[in-house]
């Protein structure tokens, strides 16, 4: 319980605000920077604030409530479809739901190049997956913030290709109830309330869903509650606050097929699925201060604490010999703050100044058995280890001349810890990886109203994955950082009121790359080279009329192997495994009536290789069409109707046993109709 000591400290220090990020998403900037917004425009006041993510002048889009509040989805992560360039792994095995990637990384669970904020709030697992997204329902999130790319100093550890941050809904009075019925026996209730009054909020959100799956024994059950509680003080000075979410989930999985098996009943669970499974615990608490010190000086803190507790049980393949019981603890306190400066500069047109300072403290626990109908039978991994991480960064926005902005910014992180192998009693340190240094420069030029052009260069930083992290062998040499250098050029359209959009050109390149291992009983990570990603992103929102949106997008992408590992020679010029070459989405909200929107989209991507000797064939491409509609029926009452995967057409996802020399797959949704009643009160 050491990680309650060492947040003691953090308690007084109290921390960040998350209506500060809140006020990060306002998009409809008038001195040139980068963002673009579907879904709404989410609307704060001028209250000084940290630097927003718009300052980062890189790939960043802004998802409203309003592309949000009204989807029918069973996990979270499906609500990152209208993110331009976002990438969803559907993996569809009971907790093990799915998950978000983007420029050329894949999803795998092996290397996570998203760094995930909840308010804020850095809410990675130790291994940089996303378990605590499902904590987040659509009736609770304000927006969705994404930023893609290597020059946004804010965060260090995971912050490899990017970040995203979910805000949600805090302060404002208002109660509001969704209950949902639908396909595959859906069943989901999702409840919230705001009530402000006298400078002190209370938000609270409650929220339950089961599923009956669209596979045989794949059962689910969800439910999630949520608290904040805000002051503000008379003079607008200070905000104080405190969050606390709980979320539980039991689940079943239905297994991967045989490629001959998904083939001809999509839909089946083989017998030795029977007892697969999975049981999750997430808990999330955090501290926020904000204070205006002064017109220039403005002081942002949070503290928190995530707590996962992870029980699976799985047999992948017939074939394999035993279930397996996979079980991970973790603990993670942690602090971030910073401090923003904006003075006047006779000489320049603007001016604002910004240091930083986060530290994490991760107490972890990764347990394996072999396992007889959920019986255990003998352990095969007895893992404990802590990961204490530290970093600062300095950022400036300097404004040479009213069209011209430039940011340049230099962030360090250094990391401590210690493993334990409890099996054998060994012992061993974290990789003696240095101060790692992170160089980013940023700038945009603005000649006009109607557009921008704005560049990039930033460096981020990948440490080993699991047992990786640590020397567990004392002979070998310490491993060094895995550095990604990326740059990015684009250019943001706005040539009449009606239409915006981005066209950007990336790369990024990465030393040493290293992944996990995922069947590796010692949690061992391997080295997959020099490797190199580039892509071309498109996107446009189009409003011709007051009642018809359109929106569309397109990344073309490419990853190669440069130069491999020393155990795979052959594997150069290769591509990496489950990384799509294109990824795309489009569509259009029609407002027939004051009171009626109707709502059709569409997303995709294409096939990938499923191992980086790219000798297995290429899976996973999909295109699938979605209908909506949304009546006002009364004032406060509203009726929702969905189609999902309209044209029921089969996808999938797709990997390689490698074990057992076979393809296994997980099948996708059919069509699936979803109806919902919402009150407002």
């Amino acid at each position: 319980m050491k990680y309650r000591y060492k947040l003691l400290p953090l308690y007084i220090m109290a921390a960040f605000n998350s209506h500060a990020h809140a006020d990060h998403v306002t998009t409809k900037s008038t001195d040139g920077d980068s963002t673009v917004t579907v879904g709404g425009i989410v609307v704060t006041g001028n209250r000084a604030s940290s630097l927003p993510a718009r300052s980062i002048l890189s790939s960043v889009d802004v998802i409203g409530k309003d592309a949000i509040e009204h989807q029918a989805v069973q996990n979270s992560w499906q609500l990152f479809s209208r993110a331009p360039g976002v990438q969803l792994t559907a993996f569809g095995m009971g907790t093990t739901g799915g998950q978000i990637s983007f420029r050329g990384f894949n999803g795998e669970r092996e290397l996570n190049a998203v760094k995930l904020l909840i308010d804020g709030i850095p809410s990675n697992s130790n291994d940089g997956n996303m378990p605590y997204l499902d904590m987040i329902m659509p009736l609770d999130i304000e927006a969705i913030e994404v930023v893609r790319g290597t020059n946004d100093p804010r965060y260090g550890l995971h912050n490899i290709a990017g970040n995203a941050n979910v805000v949600t809904k805090i302060g404002g009075n208002y109660a509001t109830a969704r209950a949902s019925y639908g396909s595959f026996n859906t069943r989901e209730l999702q409840t919230a309330v705001g009530i402000e009054k006298d400078g002190f909020s209370q938000n609270y959100f409650a929220a339950v869903q089961e599923y009956q799956g669209y596979r045989d024994h794949s059962d689910s059950r969800k439910s999630s509650v949520a608290g904040k509680w805000f002051y503000d003080s008379a003079d607008g000075r200070f905000r104080t606050g405190l969050i606390a979410r709980h979320y539980e989930q039991d689940a079943q999985e239905a297994g991967y097929l045989t490629y001959a098996q998904s083939r001809a009943q999509p839909r089946q669970s083989m017998p030795h699925n029977n007892t697969d499974g999975g049981e999750r615990e997430l808990n999330q608490l955090s501290l926020h201060f904000d204070w205006n010190i002064n017109d220039k000086l403005f002081w942002s803190n949070k503290a928190y604490l995530n707590t996962m507790n992870d029980q699976r049980w799985v047999r992948f393949s017939v074939l394999d010999t035993s279930q397996q019981e996979r079980l991970s603890k973790e603990n993670h306190s942690g602090a971030l703050s910073s401090l923003t400066w904006r003075p006047e500069v006779s000489f320049l047109h603007g001016f604002a100044l910004e240091s930083g300072f986060s530290a994490e403290w991760q107490d972890n626990e990764s347990r394996r058995y072999t396992t007889i109908a959920r019986e255990r039978q003998a352990i095969t991994r007895d893992q404990r280890f802590e990961l204490n991480t530290y970093g600062t960064y300095l950022q400036a926005i300097i404004r040479p001349t009213e069209t011209l902005k430039i940011v340049p910014a230099y962030r360090i992180d250094k990391i401590y810890g210690d493993f334990t192998n409890l099996s054998t009693g060994a012992k061993a340190d974290v990789e003696d990886y240095g101060a790692i240094r992170q160089p980013k420069l940023s700038a945009v030029y603005t000649p006009s109203e109607h557009y921008s052009v704005y560049g990039n260069w930033g460096r981020s930083f990948q440490v080993g994955v699991g047992a990786a992290t640590y020397k567990t062998n004392p002979l070998a040499p310490d491993i060094r950082p895995s550095i990604n250098d990326g740059w990015e050029f684009g250019v943001k359209l706005t040539p009449a009121s009606w239409v915006d959009g981005r066209i950007a050109v990336w790369e990024q390149e990465a030393t040493n790359e290293v992944r996990r291992i995922l069947g590796s009983a010692n949690n061992d990570s391997e080295n997959i080279g020099k490797t190199l990603r580039r892509g071309i992103d498109v996107q446009a929102n189009l409003r011709p009329t007051d009642k018809l949106d359109i929106w569309a997008n397109l990344s073309v992408q490419r990853s190669e192997i440069l130069k491999p590992g020393n155990t795979e020679l052959s594997n150069k010029g290769n591509e990496i495994d489950h990384v799509p070459r294109q990824l795309y989405g489009l569509g259009a909200d029609y407002r027939v009536l004051p009171t009626l929107k109707l709502s059709a989209w569409a997303n995709g991507q294409g096939d990938y290789y499923l191992e980086r000797t790219n000798a297995q064939g290429k899976f996973g491409g999909y295109f699938l069409m979605n209908l909506g509609a949304v009546w006002q029926a009364q004032k406060n009452i509203s009726l929702e109707l969905q189609v999902r995967n309209l044209a029921d057409r089969y996808y999938e996802y797709a990997y390689w046993d490698s074990i057992n020399g076979q393809t296994l797959h997980s099948p996708g949704e059919g069509r699936g109709i979803y109806g919902s009643v919402r009150l407002d009160l």
